[in-house]
């Protein structure tokens, strides 16, 4: 029985390679002089930092052309609102989102339900769904339904098995 899995997962490596990128922009732009802009990454976020809050907001339009350029999803961060930092300065977290939650899982899962195709399944594991039809024709009318509706999470389709 053919299936596949849907997942969602961000290149770390990509990310880290879009943050230097923006760092070393940053750094040489006549606009950031004297705002001291800094752009911290950890496992699961990105802290964003400037002198005030149209530099955070040019700051964070850099960080986000240069995530664009490495293709990393936009949908992969979710920043939080804009907050007053120590000295009079602006700072900005932005979360890396991975994986499908449960709720997210169950969007899925009722959003392939509602396709009505007849024979395919899907079933949440873990952080992933799998997905399984008697046809292939079936399970690739499935992915062009998921690729079009907006989930707001990046979604990734693999483990093709016929």
């Amino acid at each position: 029985m053919p299936s596949f899995d849907i997942t969602s997962e961000v290149d770390h490596q990509e990310i880290r390679n879009a943050i230097d990128q923006a760092n070393r922009e940053v750094v040489n732009r006549f606009d950031f002089k004297n705002t001291d802009p800094t752009i911290e990454l950890d496992e699961t976020s990105i802290t964003l930092r400037c002198a005030s809050e149209d530099r955070l907001n040019a700051l964070r339009q850099v960080v986000e052309e240069k995530l664009v350029r490495r293709q990393v999803s936009l949908k992969a961060v979710s920043f939080a609102n804009i907050e007053e930092a120590s000295g009079s300065s602006a700072r900005q977290r932005g979360e890396l989102v991975a994986g499908i939650s449960s709720d997210k899982a169950r969007e899925l899962n009722k959003f392939i339900k509602a396709l009505g195709i007849k024979g395919v399944q899907s079933q949440t594991q873990a952080e992933q769904i799998r997905v399984n039809a008697k046809k292939r024709d079936d399970l690739q009318t499935v992915i062009a339904a998921c690729k079009e509706h907006d989930f707001d999470i990046p979604l990734q389709f693999g483990n093709f098995r016929d």
